[in-house]
């Protein structure tokens, strides 16, 4: 299927590993021109330059951190007036409820609620004004069922949810959609980690970590960046505009719910 999206731009967010670089891959696979951002001046260069090696598309980069004024200021300005804003940032850490005080959820609101706030309203306006824009916010399966050790990324993604569901209804009548991705466990460097609180926690190996998590899956398996990217890819595209605020799983099947 063509996306309709060949020569657009598009801002993707922590997109030189994972899920972000899944994201980015498949929007240069249908010829969206890409401004990439992360933390990590080296990882970024790498991703941005194999994309422009495999895709042939323009790749320009920002290494700074998305969740500070100075880094989103940065950002802006290399974007300019793209149509396509993939909002992204690693997750809080996990742990229990007793372990979190306010200055963790501020750091985890930054991250994963304000900073995508902060980007929709700088550069939805000039979507609105060209009549055409399309925002996804990755977030995650937790909004819909939260994971107990996950209590700060429940809490920030949850709020970033409802600032969207209000939102998204008074762009979309300027072409302008907002949806978010909500991904289950997916081969990334955070299924990793979390496996490792696991193994280090019950005095298990990896493997038998991992094995455990996927037995909860129906699909038995983990996702990959590039299933999810292909998801992306079509929220982004042209055949999506009457997706208004939705919540989209990519989680195998993780969630049992009939709604």
């Amino acid at each position: 299927m063509d996306m309709g999206i060949a020569g657009k731009r598009a801002l993707v967010c922590a997109s030189s590993k994972g899920l972000g670089l899944g994201c980015a891959r498949a929007l240069a696979g249908e010829g969206v021109h890409l401004v990439m951002n992360a933390r990590g001046e080296e990882a970024l260069e790498q991703a941005a330059q194999a994309i422009r090696d495999a895709f042939g598309v323009e790749v320009t980069t920002v290494a700074a951190d998305v969740t500070t004024e100075e880094g989103r200021a940065a950002l802006l300005e290399a974007a300019g007036d793209v149509d396509i804003l993939v909002n992204n940032a690693g997750g809080p850490p996990p742990g229990m409820w007793t372990d979190w005080e306010r200055e963790d959820f501020i750091k985890a609101l930054d991250a994963n609620m304000l900073a995508p706030i902060a980007l929709i309203k700088a550069l939805v306006p000039s979507m609105m004004e060209r009549g055409w824009g399309r925002v996804v916010n990755i977030t995650s399966q937790s909004v819909k069922a939260p994971i107990p050790v996950l209590g700060l990324s429940n809490s920030a993604r949850a709020g970033l949810t409802g600032y969207v569901a209000g939102t998204s209804r008074q762009v979309a009548g300027k072409g302008v959609t907002i949806n978010n991705l909500l991904p289950g466990i997916h081969a990334t460097d955070r299924a990793e980690a979390l496996d490792r609180g696991v193994s280090e926690t019950q005095g298990i190996s990896m493997d038998e970590a991992k094995a455990q998590r996927c037995a909860t899956i129906p699909a038995g398996r983990y996702g990959t960046p590039e299933e999810f990217g292909a998801a992306c890819a079509f929220l982004c595209s042209q055949h999506a505009g009457f997706m208004v605020g939705q919540n989209v799983l990519l989680d195998g099947g993780g969630v049992n719910a009939t709604l």
